[in-house]
């Protein structure tokens, strides 16, 4: 029987791998709905490619452009219409849009799927206690794409709770691994782009730059797994070849490696299998002969300074800290700062009493999201500075 699938993002990098995957294997999938939000081209090309009847494209351009298409595929305009498009449960939904505008449909279609694979952080960070709830509430599966994280997942999947003594994640350190803070100041974004070892997008290629990439990804590993601060650590590996290494009670250690390439933990999410021939196995052996793992640097990455502000429970400090670095990433991308500016903003914002007193409360629900959101983005907007 065909696996029934849902795209939530699919003209994205991970939305584009999966149907990468999916259209070499076609007689064993059935792709009941895709989405975007502006690529209606790219959107409908895949349809067409994949003979999907249902899509949801959220700008209006892209809505009335293939409205008036006059084809037999069904067009919608938001994720309201879940409920008419999708009258079963579909056997696995990839969550694949950007930063939080993917979280309201991540919350939506939980109820429409027997499983939810994320590749989505924001939404994870900031609505772990709202997506965790709904997936208990309608008996839904979670696999979280992320590399690290989906390394993690399968480490300790079959482990109790209990044996875990420490989870470690890895950090390529990015293109200023080596770089000393006092020439941080005037970094071209062309070069805070090229990351050693992903192709990545500009917003997460800048975030891996600053490590704040990783702090998301410790505060993200801590939610999932249900884990303290004290549980997890962070190493430099700067070949990323392992993703994740589990320390166990009992003195055993297990660690997960892979090619740098997200199809790898995308197609193991579907339980897709690729054989390695000899080849492969030699070149990847000369990779584990060579690992390398050191302590990160607080001075090369003074974000990494965040983590010691991190609340044990959940609360606003995840929404804003988000927030703060959307903003400050995209201000740096406009030119309208320097690099060392999204750093020290950052810092300087997060530890701001005006936003400390929002560190013991926690949202009840989307719209104590949003709110938070909008009030960080105007505090920003007022307050930012341009540091030397």
């Amino acid at each position: 029987m065909k696996k029934k699938i849902a795209i939530l993002g699919s003209t994205g990098s991970i939305g584009k791998c999966l149907i990468d995957i999916i259209k070499k294997d076609k007689k064993n999938f059935d792709i009941i709905l895709l989405t975007a939000n502006k690529n209606y081209k790219e959107l409908y090309k895949q349809s067409k490619l994949l003979n999907v009847k249902n899509l949801i494209i959220t700008d209006s351009k892209g809505y009335n452009f293939l409205k008036n298409k006059n084809t037999k595929i069904n067009i919608y305009k938001d994720y309201n219409n879940l409920d008419k498009i999708l009258k079963n449960k579909v056997d696995y939904t990839m969550s694949s849009i950007t930063g939080l505008d993917g979280l309201e449909p991540t919350l939506n279609i939980i109820k429409k799927t027997k499983t939810l694979a994320i590749a989505n952080k924001e939404s994870i960070i900031c609505a772990w206690n709202l997506i965790k709830k709904k997936l208990i509430k309608y008996k839904t599966n979670f696999i979280p794409i992320d590399s690290e994280h989906f390394s993690i997942w399968k480490l300790i999947k079959n482990e109790p709770k209990s044996s875990i003594d420490r989870v470690i994640l890895t950090a390529s350190g990015g293109p200023f691994l080596t770089k000393p803070k006092k020439n941080l100041s005037n970094i071209d974004p062309n070069d805070a782009l090229r990351h050693p070892t992903w192709k990545m997008g500009k917003k997460i290629s800048i975030d891996s730059s600053t490590m704040m990439n990783k702090i998301f990804e410790f505060i993200e590993a801590k939610k999932i797994f249900n884990l303290k601060n004290k549980d997890i650590s962070i190493m430099i590996h700067p070949t990323s070849f392992v993703h994740a290494i589990v320390f166990f009670k009992g003195r055993l250690i297990k660690m997960l490696a892979h090619e740098t390439n997200m199809s790898i933990p995308i197609s193991n999410s579907l339980n897709l299998s690729t054989d390695y021939n000899d080849s492969e196995i030699n070149m990847l052996c000369d990779k584990l002969n060579n690992l390398v793992f050191e302590k990160p640097n607080k001075t090369n990455f003074p974000l990494l300074s965040v983590l010691d502000l991190i609340p044990d429970r959940a609360s606003y400090f995840e929404i804003i800290l988000i927030t703060l670095n959307d903003e400050l990433v995209l201000k740096y991308l406009e030119g309208k700062i320097n690099y060392i500016s999204i750093i020290n903003n950052i810092i300087y914002f997060i530890k701001s009493p005006y936003f400390r007193k929002f560190y013991k409360l926690k949202p009840k629900n989307l719209y104590d999201i949003k709110k938070i959101i909008n009030m960080t983005k105007i505090n920003i907007e007022s307050n930012y500075k341009y540091y030397e």
